[in-house]
């Protein structure tokens, strides 16, 4: 078995903290990680394939990487993120052009979204006579010719290191490219989010090989992509559709929701409501799709204005016991019952502690230095939704940070500690060039007020950009593949599968070695990382 690096286990709870502070770092915040900032980003020139930067009291190391082979290679993909479509002279998938074949790559497979769950009994995989260990990393891929589910089995040797669970569902369908996933600890199954009106949303089982079904008939369909249940056996999701441009402008239009799933029992997959969130504006109207339309518009400035508060309520969209159980695609639906759409709310977490009463989202925006609504939402925002209970029918949202050119495009969300929260960008090679900067990873204290401009989050991450993901920026991803790094997957949990596990059950703890954190560096060579906190003081041999 391969032993995990031990660097926690010096570290006590409530001995740490990371606070809001310059990007020299220092400590502003009583419970926690201390973190010294990373300064600045990397800067984005062509040809130029600069290293990761890290907070100095962190390290990181690969759990697996594109061109890590699976242990059950299929016809169409061999490698965790290589299809086989195009080959090398030894069969292996040609990561980069070559002068045999100079202007061609095989298609990148894109691990998204991490979930690590912990099975004491261990999990079957496509070696019967293997023990597979009790720690595992979950994640659908978003790219290359087809879906599929993988599984990285961290206690593993490098031949059982990554197994694929499934390119199909039950009836032998091809699965649709996977962004998101959770882990729901009453139905026992994975969910598994596909970023597309046209495709399922999946539950899936974790062994091998994996059952996957289509649940749409109940969770609907749309830009799914952040997913997460809470302590009443309700399933949230973020959509993420980037809407079209306001007329004549690089501006989008709001155009993807807030949803919540009430089964009618915990992990019930079949039946009962979809719910899409709504936000009042001061005169007691919803904010809408349509009044969100005009160029900075009233409704859109005030939601990204400090201090404004709003009342929601909870507009049911879909019922199973009215609607029946075909596959619906909930974005028209919400838009039809007067919800709120967002520029892009990609992903969203409980706060620890909270007792899941209060719900971070982002907004990605517009993701475009020349967008007109930069200063209302363009630039992107963290809004926090707070709710008596987590099945209350109305709460209140409130922005709590408002996104600039230099903290943009934030995607991926988890908490490190009680207060501390983690975003990270998906900018995107158009924003990285007008700023010259590649994505980062921040943190951001709960308890501070960021309309005050000395309150800044901090840097942990400065990514880096491979040189496979160099070239493919320079030359169009060789018609089938992306552009620069991006950060995604971002992970800190415990893998409780029990109810208790469910992300914001538990504070999270990075000075308690069963606390990992994981996130994959997408594109180029698609390497998926745990992140340590070093400890200079205690090895074990």
């Amino acid at each position: 078995m391969i032993r995990r690096k031990q660097t926690l286990s010096l570290l006590v709870a409530g001995a740490l903290c990371i606070g809001a502070v310059a990007p020299a770092g220092g400590m502003a915040s009583p419970s926690g990680l201390t973190l010294t900032g990373v300064p600045t980003a990397n800067t984005r020139s062509d040809g130029y394939a600069p290293a990761s930067k890290l907070s100095p009291q962190l390290d990181q190391f690969t759990v697996a990487q594109g061109a890590t082979p699976l242990e059950n290679p299929s016809a169409l993909t061999s490698y965790y993120g290589y299809d086989n479509d195009v080959l090398g002279p030894a069969g292996q998938p040609q990561m980069v052009p070559i002068p045999a074949n100079p202007a061609i790559e095989a298609k990148k497979t894109e691990p998204d979204k991490n979930t690590y769950l912990v099975f004491k009994h261990s999990l079957d995989g496509a070696d019967p006579g293997y023990d597979y260990g009790s720690h595992f990393l979950f994640q659908g891929h978003e790219g290359g010719g087809g879906g599929e589910l993988t599984r990285i089995n961290l206690d593993a040797d490098a031949d059982h290191r990554v197994t694929l669970l499934a390119m199909t569902d039950v009836g032998g369908k091809p699965l649709a490219t996977i962004d998101g996933s959770t882990w729901d600890p009453w139905a026992k199954r994975l969910l598994l989010t596909t970023e597309n009106p046209s495709a399922p949303i999946y539950a899936a089982t974790p062994g091998f090989p994996s059952a996957v079904v289509d649940v749409s008939g109940a969770l609907g369909r749309g830009g799914y992509e952040g997913i997460q249940d809470d302590s009443d056996g309700n399933i949230w999701i973020v959509e993420d559709i980037g809407g079209s441009s306001k007329p004549g402008t690089t501006a989008k239009r709001p155009n993807s929701f807030v949803y919540r799933y009430v089964p009618a029992h915990p992990g019930d997959l079949q039946h009962r409501r979809l719910q899409a969130l709504q936000v009042l504006n001061g005169k007691n109207e919803p904010i809408t799709f349509a009044s969100q339309l005009p160029l900075n518009s009233p409704d859109q400035l005030a939601l990204h204005t400090y201090g404004n508060t709003f009342d929601t309520h909870w507009v049911t969209i879909h019922n199973t016991a009215v609607d029946g159980n075909s596959p619906f695609v909930a974005t028209d639906l919400a838009k039809a019952a007067n919800a709120t759409p967002f520029k892009r709310p990609e992903n969203g977490q409980f706060q620890p502690g909270s007792k899941f009463k209060t719900f971070f989202f982002d907004e990605t925006g517009d993701t475009n230095a020349t967008s007109p609504e930069n200063g209302v939402g363009g630039w992107g925002s963290i809004m926090e939704l707070t709710q008596s209970n987590p099945s209350a029918s109305s709460g209140k949202l409130t922005m709590f940070f408002r996104c600039d050119e230099a903290h943009s495009g934030i995607d991926n969300v988890a908490f490190l500690s009680k207060n501390q929260i983690s975003f990270v960008e998906d900018a995107g090679d158009t924003l990285h060039a007008q700023r010259n900067a590649l994505d980062s990873a921040f943190i951001w204290d709960t308890g501070l007020n960021y309309a005050n401009a000395s309150n800044q989050p901090v840097r942990w991450l400065a990514e880096g950009r491979d040189a496979s993901a160099t070239l493919d920026a320079a030359n169009g991803g060789f018609g089938t593949n992306e552009g620069d790094n991006e950060i995604t997957g971002l992970l800190v949990s415990d893998g409780d599968a029990g109810t208790d596990g469910i992300l914001g059950a538990e504070i999270p703890n990075l000075g308690d070695r069963d606390w990992r954190w994981f996130y994959t560096q997408q594109h180029g060579d698609n390497r998926t990382y745990e992140v340590v906190v070093k400890d200079t003081h205690h090895h074990d041999d």
